[in-house]
């Protein structure tokens, strides 16, 4: 199945969860309970909206956090009325996330096994727990089976969708390709090193992808540093291209310009970039 339908498919779930906690909503017990549902509703509605990530709204900690939150906060309130929630933690923990929000997502479970088994039979209690257990060490062995996965798969996409931009570690393996490039055809390649300010690092980031050429990748190297392999007939037309560039791009605040043929790795570009001296 391709993306786009992937994608299609997981908005589509969502906005049906969405629309079933809003409609669970009216028929609450109690307002604090009322809240919560609408709380998951439109949580679910703007994960959905959202759910191809960009620069914009990268995986933040808060994110993450507030299902979890909300899940445990429908259990400990309506336990009675939702008990066959508590096996979404088995989903919650196969999303990607920090070790530390993992096992906060296990004391959490935890904690919502405990308050229902208060009004189960010891027998069910026991049983319930330990198939709950279980669901949570597949969700966990699961999670980290596809990390690995998740991770190639940072490093092959754009960071940022229809922004020629791509990861650090992608600059690493294109240089060895680039320069044996411009040997083959006889061009001029050079490493082309930006430090800019926070604030101004996306704007800029877009503008440096619109200047260069489409064959010519850039990439984010921190957040405040962008690079870009330049290719030019010469040395001489490589730098008035340059100038020019840099003259629409705008002020940057440190800038390093290295010929691929003297490129030795990506780490001590950086350093060497920290030692010069600021630019306009």
């Amino acid at each position: 199945m391709q993306s786009k339908y992937k994608v299609g498919l997981l908005r589509l779930n969502l906005l049906l969860a969405a629309l079933l906690s809003a409609l669970m909503a009216p028929a609450s017990s109690s307002l604090t309970e009322a809240l919560l549902l609408w709380l998951a509703a439109g949580w679910l509605a703007v994960s959905a909206l959202l759910v191809e990530f960009s620069h914009r709204r990268p995986g933040l900690v808060p994110w993450q956090l507030l299902p979890s939150l909300l899940l445990t906060a429908l259990l400990l309130t309506a336990p009675e009325r939702f008990p066959l929630w508590l096996w979404a933690w088995a989903a919650l923990v196969m999303l990607p996330q920090p070790a530390w929000m993992s096992g906060l997502n296990l004391l959490l479970a935890a904690l919502s096994w405990g308050w229902l088994a208060r009004e189960m039979p010891p027998p069910l209690a026991l049983l319930s727990g330990i198939l709950l257990g279980a669901l949570l060490l597949l969700g966990l062995l699961r999670s980290r089976d596809l990390a690995p996965l998740r991770g190639a798969a940072r490093q092959r996409v754009h960071l940022v969708p229809g922004m020629r931009l791509w990861p650090r570690a992608q600059l690493g393996r294109d240089l060895a390709r680039e320069r044996a490039r411009a040997q083959r055809d006889g061009v001029h390649g050079e490493l082309l090193l930006l430090r800019t300010g926070r604030r101004r690092f996306w704007p800029q980031a877009q503008r440096l992808c619109e200047l260069t050429r489409r064959f010519e990748p850039c990439y984010r190297l921190d957040s405040r540093t962008l690079a870009a392999l330049l290719l030019s007939p010469d040395a001489e037309q490589a730098e008035r291209r340059r100038a020019e560039l840099l003259a629409r791009l705008g002020p940057v605040k440190r800038l390093r310009t290295t010929p691929l043929s003297l490129v030795v790795s990506v780490s001590d570009e950086c350093r060497a970039l920290e030692r010069e001296a600021g630019h306009g």
